[in-house]
């Protein structure tokens, strides 16, 4: 359902910003507003970011395959790279236009121009927040950075309407404000495109998720009957689900049948829990005063503790 409604979301934003690229675009030639024209020049490269997102979407649900072991979610993460480098490249091309525009001597625009940006500040902040939600929802990074797409929008056109509005009330010698404010907005969408782009490459580099996940993948493992205490986890994002490595510490007595079936059920917990996983991989290690030493999380006489390490619960070795 969350995939279902991301999907649709991002269908949403491949049909509106096409239409509010034109919309923009005449009016800011007809008004003799570049900053107007400039929002249509960005909106239009944010049509084909939203359909990098709806096709990176589309790929990245596909099961694994013979040549995609792992699955083809890092299609969503290359996605969201491209969705922010696109953010960058539009806040620099607005930029250079902003200036040419600023040297340039140019009338004023015309005061039809305002009525054209509040609603598109209006329709784009409403997008944000419907895509943004859907995006959180589905843990699509790609589809977080189409919603920043809308939002940039709105900051350039509300930009836009204050550079227009100071350039009207001001009179001659102001008929540049909208470029300057046009200019002052690429500076908070490259501070934007930044913060998509550093956990959209750590996607793709599969950095470690965050603590809170973590922890509770730990819980949820050391309650199943049988295991003794986590020693250790790894967990990589892809695309909107999660790759988890967990080595679990058992009784050394058991067979190794017994191993197997804890083993199973410690993977069954984690899949069947809120968590978006994709798939877990569950070493089993016997217990040792050395690995309940290291271990992250351990059963003490049926009581959950967890032990208070730092790091990323890597201790101990490979086996």
């Amino acid at each position: 359902m969350k995939v279902r409604s991301a999907m649709i979301a991002s269908w949403v934003s491949v049909i509106a910003n096409p239409v509010l690229a034109v919309t923009k675009v005449v009016a800011g030639v007809l008004g003799n507003s570049y900053a107007l024209v400039a929002d249509g020049i960005e909106s239009t490269a944010d049509v084909f970011s939203s359909v990098v997102v709806w096709k990176a979407m589309r790929v990245s649900v596909k099961p694994a395959d013979e040549e995609h072991p792992y699955g083809h979610g890092k299609a969503e993460s290359i996605a969201a790279v491209f969705v922010a480098v696109g953010l960058l490249g539009a806040a620099a091309l607005i930029a250079v236009q902003s200036v040419r525009e600023i040297i340039t001597p140019h009338h004023a625009p015309e005061p039809f121009t305002l009525a054209v940006l509040l609603g598109v500040v209006v329709v784009k902040e409403v997008l944000y927040r419907y895509v943004r939600r859907a995006g959180d929802r589905a843990g699509s990074r790609s589809l977080v950075g189409d919603a920043w797409h809308h939002r940039s929008d709105a900051i350039t056109s509300a930009a836009a309407f204050v550079g227009i509005l100071i350039a009207l009330v001001g009179g001659e010698g102001y008929e540049t404000a909208d470029d300057w404010a046009a200019l002052f907005a690429c500076g908070l969408i490259v501070y934007n495109g930044i913060n998509l782009l550093r956990p959209a490459l750590d996607e793709v580099m599969d950095a470690a998720v965050g603590e809170e996940v973590v922890e509770q993948v730990c819980a949820l493992s050391v309650e199943v009957p049988g295991v003794v205490a986590i020693e250790k986890v790894r967990i990589r994002k892809s695309g909107m689900g999660l790759l988890m490595d967990i080595h679990v510490v058992v009784n050394g007595e058991l067979t190794v049948r017994e191993g197997h079936a804890i083993a199973h059920a410690v993977k069954q917990v984690l899949t069947e829990s809120e968590l978006p996983v994709e798939d877990v991989v569950v070493h089993v290690e016997p217990d040792d005063e050395g690995r309940l030493r290291a271990a992250r999380y351990r059963r003490d006489e049926g009581d959950v503790k967890a032990l208070k390490r730092g790091g990323s619960g890597d201790a101990g070795d490979d086996e």
